[in-house]
């Protein structure tokens, strides 16, 4: 009781899952009532109620009710072809297994391409499996596919009726508060930068930043902490949870832009500018997050605003250059230089991150409103690409040995197919059980599956038991146990959600065993056959668990991880490569790096595992503290990586190439140098061996490259001193990807010695 009381506190995802039930247990017993008592029809009052279950209880589309009822209508239509090729497939064995293997593997393995699929997944199996477990005529289909056309329609005017408006994501008021708090800090250390005597203290500098902390820890503990998973597979809920990344790559950055020391004097008016300009964006972000009907106008204003600033900003560093002579004082002209050009680089980092962070507010606040083609394709918001090249390179992304949707997908496939076979060889009564207990239980690894098997028949045995008692107690009257069945129904949808999925398990149970007292009065053999059924569903389970990933989801998590950070190191290489090229090459004439795509790729791969990884039961080899920082280590590679590309966007190019040689050479070697211990780094994760240490400052290829743009900045010409800076910056971008190497080690340090 204790726990349900909990989970009701959580307004948003307990009365979600009270208001779906509560559809449920409306519809489903009215058209079994429908269907059996008034037209005589059982085949049909089967499909219509389990259609209904699976529309009502298992699928929660978001968006506007019209986008919601299309999906529905979609949903109802897959149906009708899953429920035709169920029935088709069933008239032989090997032809079931093979369609099953095939059909299984299709509709998870799609999943990848958009939320509309992946939240569907369920249901749609339960279409497919539910006739092909059940061979019949074919004089049969017709009623199966009237009671799944009676399903989908009353489903339908169940949601215009009574579906409410969806719920804000539990994640979109934490991340606001960050961006608040972020802001606040933001325009605190721009003022004191100023100068100003009257502007804040240094004191209250550091409190802002320890807010900024605060409210981010808040935020990731709310997306950690959490018994249900916090977000959907939706696009605009992907987009907040790349918002959680950034907001605490962001935090990272503000704890090192804040002023560390008491001077006023160490900022410009241009930075202040665009710490300005930052906060206003992250203020209007965080009105968006708060309240979905606000438009994006006002954000997307102060983007524009923030992007020309930071073009002033690089714009007029040249004129605040100090330029280093020749003479004795050249050593010190140098750092002066070097101090001069990181305070704007500091706000230059800054402004870049928190565009990024507007443009994903953006996407998860217009998400909802795509048209239906582009939703259930999972084609994001501004996306150039189209509706099918969106879903192709999403699928892609994933036909690599290391995904963890393809494993799963596949193992499956392999566990429905095999339930589908031996339900067909055994010859029991019931072999559609035998096949939901396979789908049911599941898991990423043998452990969770057992785990899930002994959950599954202690609460098939507590269902079967009280259903028992029952029958025993009201006999074969119909009347009490038509009054039973919409609160079994209730119970199935809100129990597993509200106390643990053993109890689903026993409610589940129960309402199947009043359906089918209901429907052709028994014994209590069906009792026993659902127990009879679940067992061997179970073992099927544990049997393909061991078989195809033994070692789980935390050695794919680690894998997952290696994979990431080797393709965002790559990325940043690649970043660098065309910083150099841009420095002899107009932009526009040089090809930006395939390899953030190909880093892309893996992160999302990375985003899936993690998932699987906060899904399993049981302990963890490594905190979820320790595995959040490893996750936002390769945020911050990707994010420097594409702030690089994005300084060299409006670089004038076309010098000769000997002019920047050794330029060239200091930056390509300082990042071939964060390259091999990022690969080292993931040998390390993948293989379980060490860690490598932290690499020291480069201060050598640092002075090379200073040196090498010294007489660039000291041209008359702007061009060539505004090259010579982006090539400090893009150094600089590189440094912080060396910084971000401390924690990173420390956090892979105690993940290996927990796995030890």
């Amino acid at each position: 009781m204790r726990q349900f009381t909990a989970w009701l506190r959580r307004r948003d995802p307990g009365l979600a899952a009270m208001r779906r039930a509560a559809r449920t247990a409306v519809v489903m017993p009215s058209l079994f009532a429908l269907c059996t008592q008034v037209f005589h029809a059982p085949v049909t009052g089967t499909y219509a109620a389990f259609g209904a279950f699976a529309m009502l209880l298992l699928v929660e589309y978001t968006g506007p009710v019209m986008q919601r009822l299309r999906a529905h209508a979609a949903l109802g239509a897959a149906w009708l072809v899953l429920v035709s090729l169920g029935t088709l497939a069933s008239r032989s064995v090997w032809v079931a297994t093979a369609a099953t293997l095939v059909v299984g593997f299709v509709v998870l393995f799609s999943g990848v391409v958009s939320s509309v699929l992946a939240g569907a997944s369920t249901s749609l199996l339960l279409a497919f499996i539910l006739p092909v477990s059940s061979p019949a005529p074919l004089t049969q289909l017709p009623d199966r596919l009237i009671g799944v056309v009676l399903a989908a329609g009353t489903s339908m005017i169940a949601l215009w009726l009574l579906g409410a408006r969806t719920q804000a994501d539990p994640l979109s008021a934490p991340a606001a508060r960050v961006c608040r708090a972020a802001a606040v800090q933001l325009r605190t250390d721009a003022d004191y930068f100023t100068g100003r005597a009257a502007g804040p203290a240094f004191g209250e500098c550091r409190a802002c930043a320890q807010e900024t902390r605060s409210s981010t820890q808040n935020l990731r503990q709310a997306f950690t902490a959490t018994p249900y998973r916090p977000t959907s597979l939706s696009t605009g809920s992907r987009a907040l949870v790349r918002l959680i990344d950034e907001l605490t790559w962001l935090s990272a950055i503000l704890v090192e832009a804040a002023p560390a020391v008491e001077d006023r004097s160490s900022g410009t008016r241009q930075s202040s500018v665009v710490r300005g300009a930052a906060a206003t964006v992250l203020e209007r972000a965080a009105e968006m997050l708060d309240d979905p009907r606000v438009t994006p106008d006002r954000l997307r204003a102060g983007v524009e605003q923030l992007r020309h600033a930071l073009t002033t900003l690089e714009d007029g560093a040249v004129e605040r250059l100090p330029i280093p002579d020749g003479g004795s004082g050249g050593r010190r002209g140098l750092g002066t230089l070097v101090d001069s050009l990181d305070v704007t680089f500091r706000a230059q980092e800054v402004g870049f991150v928190v565009l990024q962070i507007a443009s994903n507010v953006d996407i998860a606040r217009t998400a909802d409103h795509r048209s239906w083609p582009d939703r259930l394709l999972g084609r994001e918001p501004g996306s150039t690409a189209g509706s099918l090249a969106s879903a192709a390179e999403r699928a892609a992304a994933h036909v690599e040995p290391h995904s963890i949707w393809l494993h799963n997908s596949i193992r499956g496939a392999i566990g429905l197919g095999v339930g589908i076979a031996l339900a067909n060889v055994t010859g029991v009564q019931h072999g559609f059980w035998i096949t939901l207990g396979t789908l049911s239980v599941l898991r990423s690894n043998a452990l969770s599956t057992g785990q899930k098997v002994f959950r599954a028949l202690g609460g098939t045995l507590a269902g079967s038991l009280l259903g028992a008692g029952l029958l025993q107690l009201i006999g074969h009257d119909t009347t009490v146990l038509w009054i039973l069945l919409p609160v079994a129904v209730m119970a199935a949808g809100v129990v597993p959600a509200a106390i643990s999925f053993a109890a689903g398990q026993a409610a589940f149970t129960l309402t199947l065993v009043i359906l089918f007292d209901i429907a052709k009065p028994a014994d209590l053999s069906v009792v026993l056959f659902r127990i009879e059924d679940i067992a061997l569903g179970c073992a099927v389970s544990l049997v393909v668990g061991l078989l195809f990933w033994p070692r789980g989801a935390s050695a794919a998590l680690a894998g997952a991880l290696a994979e990431a950070y080797v393709a965002s190191a790559r990325y940043v290489l690649g970043a660098v490569g065309y910083a150099v090229s841009c420095c002899t090459f107009r932009p526009e004439t040089v090809e930006r790096p395939q390899e953030g795509r190909r880093a892309a790729a893996a992160a999302r791969r990375l985003d899936d595992a993690f998932r699987t990884y906060l899904a399993e039961r049981g302990a963890k080899d490594v905190s979820l503290c320790e595995t959040t920082t490893l996750i936002t280590g390769v945020v911050g590679l990707r994010l420097a990586a594409d702030a690089v590309l994005e300084l060299w966007r409006r670089a004038p190019g076309g010098r000769p190439l000997e002019d920047r040689a050794a330029a060239q050479r200091a930056l390509l070697g300082m990042a071939e140098r964060v390259f091999q211990w990022y690969e080292s780094l993931a040998e390390g994760l993948e293989n379980e061996g060490p860690v490598p240490e932290p690499l020291e400052s480069d201060r050598e290829h640092s002075a090379r490259l200073v040196q090498a743009v010294r007489r660039e900045l000291r041209d008359a010409d702007a061009r060539a001193a505004g090259t010579g800076i982006r090539l400090i910056w893009t150094g600089d971008h590189l440094e912080a990807v060396r910084r971000l190497q401390s924690p990173i080690a420390a956090a892979a340090g105690h993940a290996d010695a927990r796995v030890a």
